[in-house]
């Protein structure tokens, strides 16, 4: 069956290419542009209607979908008798059961001159991170407002996180003009309010067009409802505005490299998607962060070789030397190559439940680099409604700031606004894997550039050797009042009796001096921590064997130090004493303070301790004594008997 009818309307017709000429069919489809873009905007605006009403007008729809879509939308549709098409959209039974948008939901269709993905975007504060994941790859946003309902706070927030994130052609379309009668005083003063609030956040220009999603007005054909808009239909204005390929092909060129393609002993490529610019055989290229040069010698796909790869190809790249070079690395013009730098000023959206700790190391995901980072306290958060910065000591869900972020390693990145592959990325939390944050770099610290590591003639392997000794940071953990202090005391002694050159850090000690500034919040704790570990890793440096007796409650902050040290240098000794036991001892008093309210965040009470997995010492105190316990991780330290 080459068509169906709705009515008299003919809903799917079979083109004539593809019965004609199916090759001269698929031809034309290869080479068609693709624009990704998004319908953002408040709750009920419309967005999910839209996209269905395009699917329905492109021919998109076939007979078992229309079917379907007939059934579904006189059970569960808001349209009575009518079809809904925003249920060609919202597939999940929570959106159908609440008639909302909760998940992104991307949908294809063509015309006769281009191709586009969109996807429709929830519009409900709570599913704000939902929105930023569909609009951090789109090229235009369609940003609906009711025009019964003006704009408003769900609008304002869309529309500054396009603009955050990168999109410069936004559409705005006044929907539902039918339930206000296609009235142009509506229209105007909605868009003369959109653009007040358009231009005091930096959105430049926007194409404003009365619409009516359910009804097909300006969707596809003028309505001779609106003879006083004389404006281009949504379809005619998205199939002629300029897509980001094409803005980034005429940028300095840029891959990310993937992986290193070696299948035989004869080839050696570098796979990657090209970013920005354009690349030929001959280029004189250069590898980052090493700085090594040499020329391309051809340019691999599956398709056999180009005589010039642009933006969006995946590609192979042929080097004329044999440089070092390797997932993660960039490779770049010679002579035009992007920054690397390991501190950053940045601007966060947090898409986590939980909020922001700032010291806390997270993994950052940029283009192929996978870095470990520290986000510090940001600077201000933004009151979307307002403009306002505000002063903030965290993030809290769906809040957008701007803090200093600090690679352990040099990132090559570029401003965010120049490229959105190389300055765009993701925080990972390190226990979880959830992304917990979207954000995008907008300069690195000068700090990051003039200050350098310098260059010493006394390693710490000679600092060492002097000792005779290999440096090591016995790390104790564990409740208060487990008897971290008393075995790393013990531990100490018997190093020392035995000529060892150590150093012992205590938790209360270190807040009488390095770390007095600090309080006991989640926060205070992870400085805490981060500053011990820092100083540990210096006194290694120095060729010691440091001691630390800290509560360290949280696994994350933990691995971070064993981060910071050399593979094997790190020795994790879980104190393991039940908190009913500690709490009995309670040499400090501290336990009765905490349960009669007096001691907030205390660790075991009110705040979580989180264990060791996997330590490389485990002392049950409940069964072996601080002596033995002592003695037997000083025997295994000493190769005397078999690590426990």
């Amino acid at each position: 069956m080459t068509e169906t009818t709705l009515g008299q309307d003919v809903i799917y017709k079979t083109e004539a290419l593809i019965a004609e000429d199916i090759d001269a069919y698929l031809e034309q489809h290869q080479h068609k542009t693709m624009l990704r873009f998004i319908t953002c905007g408040s709750v009920d605006d419309g967005k999910s209607t839209l996209i269905g009403r395009l699917l329905y007008d492109s021919k998109m729809i076939f007979e078992d979908q229309l079917a379907a879509l007939e059934n579904d939308s006189k059970k569960v549709g808001t349209q009575g008798q009518d079809i809904d098409f925003a249920l060609l959209v919202d597939g999940l039974a929570a959106e159908r059961e609440q008639g909302i948008t909760i998940d992104v939901a991307y949908r294809f269709f063509n015309t006769e001159k281009r191709k586009f993905i969109v996807a429709d975007c929830p519009g409900h504060e709570q599913y704000t991170r939902n929105m930023v994941t569909g609009a951090s790859t789109a090229d235009l946003a369609v940003i609906l407002i009711d025009a019964r309902k003006g704009v408003l706070v769900q609008t304002r927030r869309h529309s500054y996180l396009c603009h955050l994130i990168g999109i410069r052609n936004i559409v705005l379309a006044v929907n539902k003009m039918d339930l206000v009668n296609y009235d142009q005083a509506t229209f105007d003063a909605i868009v003369k309010d959109y653009g007040g609030f358009a231009k005091s956040i930096g959105i430049e220009s926007f194409t404003a067009m009365p619409i009516s999603g359910f009804k097909g007005d300006n969707i596809t054909t003028p309505s001779a409802n609106t003879p006083w808009y004389q404006g281009p239909t949504l379809v005619e204005h998205l199939e002629t505005v300029e897509v980001l390929s094409s803005v980034d092909a005429d940028k300095p060129f840029r891959m990310p490299v993937q992986w290193v393609n070696r299948p035989n002993l004869d080839f050696r490529g570098f796979s990657g998607l090209i970013a920005t610019g354009s690349v030929k055989p001959g280029d004189e290229v250069r590898v980052l962060p090493s700085g090594k040069t040499s020329k391309v010698t051809r340019i691999v796909t599956l398709d056999g070789d180009l005589e010039q790869g642009v933006a969006g190809q995946s590609v192979t790249l042929c080097l004329a030397d044999e440089v070092d070079c390797s997932r993660g690395d960039v490779i770049s013009l010679a002579d035009n190559p992007p920054q690397a730098a390991d501190q950053f000023e940045a601007t966060l959206v947090w898409l986590n439940d939980e909020a922001m700790l700032p010291g806390r190391a997270y993994w950052l995901k940029l283009a192929t680099q996978t870095v470990s980072v520290t986000v510090q306290q940001p600077k201000y958060v933004v009151n979307v409604n307002t403009m306002e910065q505000l002063a903030a000591k965290t993030l809290e869900l769906n809040a957008i700031g701007v803090a200093e972020i600090a690679t352990d390693k040099p990132l090559v990145f570029e401003a965010y606004g120049d490229n959105r592959t190389l300055g765009g990325f993701v925080l990972i939390d390190k226990m979880s894997n959830a992304t917990v944050a979207a954000g995008m770099l907008n300069f690195s610290l000068r700090r990051a550039q003039n200050v350098h590591w310098q260059a010493l003639d006394i390693s710490r392997e000679a600092h060492a050797a002097l000792k005779r000794q290999s440096p090591k940071v016995l790390w104790f953990t564990g409740l208060s009042g487990s008897g971290k202090s008393t075995i790393a005391n013990l531990v100490e002694k018997r190093l020392h009796a035995v000529g060892k050159h150590t150093f012992l850090l205590d938790g209360d000690n270190v807040r009488h001096g390095l770390n007095k500034d600090l309080g006991f919040t989640e926060a205070d704790r992870i400085e805490n921590i981060r500053r011990v570990g820092e100083v540990a890793r210096l006194m290694t440096d120095a060729g010691l064997i440091v001691l630390t007796a800290f509560i360290s409650p949280f696994r994350a902050e933990r691995e971070m130090v064993r981060g910071l040290m050399a593979t094997g240098e790190f020795v994790e000794i879980f104190v393991d004493t039940p908190l009913e036991v500690a709490e009995a001892r309670d040499v400090k008093g501290l336990y009765k303070k905490a349960r009669s309210g007096q001691l907030k965040n205390f660790t075991g009470i009110d705040s979580p301790y989180e264990a060791p997995e996997n330590p490389d010492f485990r002392v049950d105190t409940t069964q072996e004594s601080p002596e033995d316990a002592a003695e037997r991780i000083v025997n295994a330290l000493l190769g005397w008997a078999p690590t426990i």
